[in-house]
């Protein structure tokens, strides 16, 4: 097993298969926002979202947060297909920014679930830090894209247990309410993922629905210092 998912084939469709039974399909799904550990901790969560979309899907755009670059502005990779257990998956561009982005693990993360549900293509695209004024021009050119959006992101980082999931309901509310006033509340490393994603949703005119919330510590038993995890469709 890889750090974040089964490296053997077999083993990673047994995996997909168990997490994408769980969510009842629902209608005209625009996107979803999903967490992005190591599957065993957060794929059941990531799993009953991805279950949620009408498949199959011809085009689907990964938004997830930049853990390993500085970056101010979102990037896209500079390769025409990524590669997982599954198989490749082909990649579009708009015109974004591009360069080596496929050791981000928040969108890679998600490639595997997506192969699953029969999606053609994807664009992944990474986030850094950006102003708001940026998010808006972001959400602007993706929502000119015909595609599922994926957004990708883990909330309040180790924290106690019950700490955490007052923190993380917050963040929940803001992200539900799309409240971009106490939007410097929310506590989630997909922060800039986030705020494009409020922003697209205002001018799609929808706004997500919790899915499903737990934390590592619901998966480990341990409860010192946890992560939060939820997942939402819109």
């Amino acid at each position: 097993m890889s750090m974040w998912y089964p490296e053997n084939k077999h083993e990673l469709n047994e995996v997909l298969h168990k997490f994408l039974k769980t969510g009842k399909r629902k209608k005209q799904v625009k996107g979803i926002i999903v967490p992005h550990a190591g599957y065993e901790y957060s794929g059941a969560v990531a799993g009953i979202a991805f279950s949620v979309v009408k498949t199959p899907i011809k085009k689907a755009i990964i938004i997830g947060p930049s853990h390993y670059v500085y970056l101010y502005d979102a990037m896209t990779s500079n390769k025409d297909y990524w590669e997982t257990p599954l198989g490749k998956i082909k990649l579009f561009n708009t015109d974004f920014f591009r360069g080596d982005i496929e050791q981000e693990h928040s969108i890679k993360n998600q490639v595997p679930f997506l192969q699953k549900i029969r999606c053609n293509e994807i664009l992944p695209l990474m986030i850094g830090k950006i102003t708001d004024e940026q998010a808006q021009e972001i959400a602007k050119k993706l929502a000119k894209i015909k595609a599922l959006y994926v957004f990708s992101t883990d909330l309040s980082h180790f924290l106690p247990y019950e700490q955490a999931v007052e923190r993380d309901k917050e963040t929940i509310e803001a992200i539900e309410s799309l409240d971009l006033k106490n939007f410097s509340n929310v506590d989630a490393c997909g922060y800039y993922p986030l705020l494009v994603m409020m922003h697209l949703c205002k001018l799609k005119k929808t706004k997500p629905i919790l899915i499903e919330y737990k934390n590592s510590g619901d998966v480990t038993g341990d409860k010192s210092a946890v992560v939060g995890y939820a997942s939402f469709w819109f």
